[in-house]
């Protein structure tokens, strides 16, 4: 099985058309965001990896998702992946990432001990309201 794309996005949602055939559409796909407060807090986004099964495979493996700050692994989730052979699935990846300064982090992504397909997010400064600069 292979990673098609991994996003941080706000929104999945499927539909399905003619063929029959099936469109995923992603709303708020995001690399950033400004914190809602000060740090130190946690910030959960969510990862959407969607994957491939060739025909000729078996469908069965583990998407292994591990969170760095630098050198430093902050999160890991492990879920089983199941995809029918020669379609295409997708999974919802959510950690509680804790955050004690600004910055990138990068969400690494794989199945079983496959390729890597790297996501960075970067956590920004709050902005400050239009009462705060009144």
């Amino acid at each position: 099985m292979d990673i098609v794309a991994a996003l941080f996005t706000d929104e999945i949602q499927l539909r399905q058309v003619p063929g029959p055939a099936t469109r995923i559409d992603l709303t708020g796909v995001q690399f950033s965001a400004a914190a809602p407060s000060e740090v130190p807090l946690v910030w959960a986004p969510h990862l959407v990896v969607i994957v491939r099964c060739a025909p000729d495979e078996s469908g069965i493996g583990a998407l292994e998702v591990t969170y760095w700050r630098d050198d430093e692994q902050i999160a890991r989730n492990v879920q089983p992946l199941q995809v029918e052979p020669g379609k295409f699935n997708y999974r919802l990846v959510r950690a509680e990432l804790e955050f004690n300064d600004y910055g990138t982090i990068e969400a690494r992504a794989r199945i079983d001990a496959g390729a890597v397909t790297v996501v960075p997010y970067t956590l920004l400064a709050p902005v400050a309201s239009e009462a705060q600069n009144a």
